[in-house]
Parts: C-alpha cells; sequence; structure tokens
C-alpha cells in the first residue's frame, strides 16, 4: 500500500532530492511559463498500483499542490487524462533495459 513508503524514512531524502533535482518548481506549470514552487513529489505510476516502481526517481516529478490535485480523479484515485500524460512522459525517462 502507498501509505507504508510515505511513511519509510527514505521517502523524505528521496522527495528532498527529486524538489531539488526540479529547481523546487511545478513541472507542470512551468511547462507554460509559470514559475510556481512545488510542494509535492507525485508519482507518474502510482505507488499503491505499481510499488515496484515507487523508488524509481524516473517515475517522480515535482508538483505544486493545485497541479498534483489535477492529475488524479480523487474519488476513484485513478489518472485523470492529465496524470497519463505525465506517465508517458516517465515512459520516456525510463532506462532503455526497463523499456519495452
Amino acid at each position: 500500500m502507498a501509505t507504508g513508503i510515505y511513511a519509510d524514512k527514505r521517502w523524505t531524502t528521496l522527495r528532498a532530492r527529486i524538489l531539488r533535482r526540479d529547481d523546487y518548481l511545478c513541472q507542470q506549470c512551468l511547462r507554460y511559463g509559470k514559475h510556481r514552487a512545488a510542494t509535492t513529489v507525485h508519482h507518474c505510476y502510482p505507488a499503491g498500483m505499481y510499488p515496484d516502481l515507487a523508488w524509481e526517481r524516473w517515475n517522480l516529478v515535482s508538483l505544486c499542490a493545485q497541479c498534483h490535485d489535477a492529475m488524479h480523479d480523487r474519488g476513484s484515485d485513478l489518472l485523470t487524462a492529465l496524470g497519463e500524460q505525465w506517465r508517458r512522459r516517465a515512459d520516456q525517462r525510463k532506462p532503455p533495459h526497463l523499456r519495452p
């Protein structure tokens, strides 16, 4: 379950690394020229559904709270169309040996 990942001390370290990698900016907003602070690290492949990918840096992106909410249908917790776009983007960042 995803909650276990967020309770793990390693998550705090990894989250900080991803925020630093992304210059503490929301990567979705940045696509449109907006410079908004990132407050969340999003799993493009949701951690609850893909626990084996939860710790992969290529699967993580920094987002502001508003953009992070737009990635998930909060009723079902499934990815929205925007969330699916970011999942496809993550596929491009996968190491070559993990690509189909």
